[in-house]
């Protein structure tokens, strides 16, 4: 019989029931083995998606509580976390730069800057853009904001390993550009809000993007010079013409970007701002809702305003519910005394060089997230890589951000990212091309990220 999503709803629950009985029988004490059991619920539900994703994440606030892991106010306050403001901001922003349709002129701008007089090239324009604005909107609005341009573009070229060259490059690009800042995907938000949940420090937008942004950098070029290895471009290519600058697009730019600079100059250079102004209390997340107040506030020149809330309300809403139950597992983790406990076990990981732990650790979570969200494996992951690093005598982003960049590195299967199934979706790429192509680019890319997090971190 073929297991689907409804048979994991019973299935899910006794797994975890068992599992709490065999790490009772193993010496596990009844605490730390009731939080890996309803974390082992959680993750399967999360997994085989039985319920809605979102609606899984309510299950540690639910669970941690009634079975005395976790108090009922010490669970609340992880959906009430700086980093969900955050991203709830940083989702609110994306949107009012989609309707002013601001991106789509960078876009182009972008690409015409790197030219189109070779196919090489233009797949690399259109990577570099799709690259840009993943730094700042979803990578799946990416996706859908890059790839009808290039269609278009596709449609009067007779080329198909141009096609697939320049399809699979933007799918790719926009996982990859999402890792250029801490917005940027949400594996980097769920990294931030579990290092401050086990560190009590909060890890910088500027502190990301030293790391993120040569990341990207090395990674979108190369990944480029790979897919166009056979490509060939006999016909001139013609971009779409984008008319004049309309008032709403020049004054959504001018608030982003401010807002953008805000955000990396916080505390750096020499204090940044927030100690030129003495205000050391403000963070990113002041930032962005402060940005958010202003999209609805200024005049969009057209008698309405940048943002309205028609368009911010259709947000990710249940994606903050689901950073927001991975923070409380890791409470959980860290009041039951299982994440002491897990990093007893892991301290086995300090026998191994260093360079070779963070390899092992950018692969094994790229290939995990290959078949499973690469949201619910940074979930599952972070609190555990945390304790690990620090039972191995590293600091934990050493081990946290080398598996939360991988962890946008999944370029396999259609399944494994929104930008992968939109590209599937288009019809030109068949699964073995995204096969063949994306199990190199994954090494690839993932060892760039072991490497950069080497000589940056240690």
């Amino acid at each position: 019989m073929k297991l689907n999503r409804e048979h994991f709803i019973v299935i899910a629950p006794l797994a975890a029931i068992a599992f709490y009985f065999i790490l009772g029988q193993l010496g596990l004490a009844e605490k730390p083995a009731l939080a890996a059991a309803i974390t082992l619920l959680t993750v399967m539900w999360w997994v085989s998606e039985a319920i809605p994703i979102p609606a899984t994440s309510l299950v540690p606030f639910a669970l941690f509580p009634l079975f005395g892991i976790l108090d009922h106010k010490s669970a609340a306050a992880a959906l009430g976390s700086h980093v969900i403001l955050l991203l709830m901001g940083a989702f609110m922003l994306s949107k009012s730069l989609e309707k002013s349709g601001a991106h789509e002129r960078l876009a182009v701008y972008m690409i015409r800057l790197v030219g189109v007089s070779s196919g090489r090239r233009l797949v690399l324009g259109f990577m570099l853009a799709a690259g840009f604005l993943s730094m700042w909107i979803s990578n799946t609005a990416t996706t859908l904001i890059m790839l009808p341009i290039a269609l278009a573009i596709l449609a009067h070229v007779d080329n198909p390993k141009l096609k697939v060259a320049l399809i699979l490059g933007i799918a790719y690009a926009a996982s990859v550009g999402g890792m250029g800042s801490l917005i940027g995907t949400p594996p980097n938000v769920i990294f931030a809000g579990i290092y401050e949940e086990q560190t009590g420090k909060e890890f910088g937008f500027f502190a990301w993007m030293k790391i993120g942004v040569p990341v990207i950098l090395v990674a979108l070029p190369l990944m480029a010079v790979w897919l166009t290895r056979n490509v060939t471009l006999k016909h001139k290519i013609e971009l779409p013409e984008l008319g004049a600058w309309r008032t709403e697009e020049k004054r959504t730019l001018w608030v982003f970007g401010l807002t953008a600079l805000a955000w990396v100059t916080r505390k750096e250079p020499f204090g940044g701002w927030s100690g030129a102004l003495d205000i050391p209390i403000a963070g990113d997340s002041t930032v962005a809702l402060t940005a958010v107040v202003l999209m609805f506030l200024v005049p969009n020149g057209k008698g309405g305003r940048l943002l309205d809330w028609d368009s911010a309300v259709k947000i990710p809403w249940g994606m903050l519910l689901l950073f927001a139950g991975g923070i409380a597992i890791a409470k959980g983790f860290t009041a039951s005394g299982l994440s002491t406990m897990l990093g007893d076990w892991l301290t086995t990981l300090a026998n191994l060089p260093a360079i070779l732990m963070i390899l092992t650790i950018c692969l094994v979570v790229t290939y995990l997230t290959e078949i499973t969200s690469n949201t619910a494996t940074a979930t599952l992951l972070m609190p555990i890589l945390a304790v690990a690093a620090i039972s191995s005598g590293y600091d934990p982003v050493v081990f946290m951000i080398p598996a939360a960049m991988a962890a946008s590195c999944a370029f396999m299967l259609p399944v494994a990212t929104a930008p992968n199934a939109i590209a599937y979706g288009t019809g030109y790429i068949e699964i073995q091309d995204m096969v063949k192509e994306g199990a190199i680019l994954s090494v690839l890319v993932s060892s760039i990220i072991g490497l950069f997090c080497y000589f940056i971190l240690i």
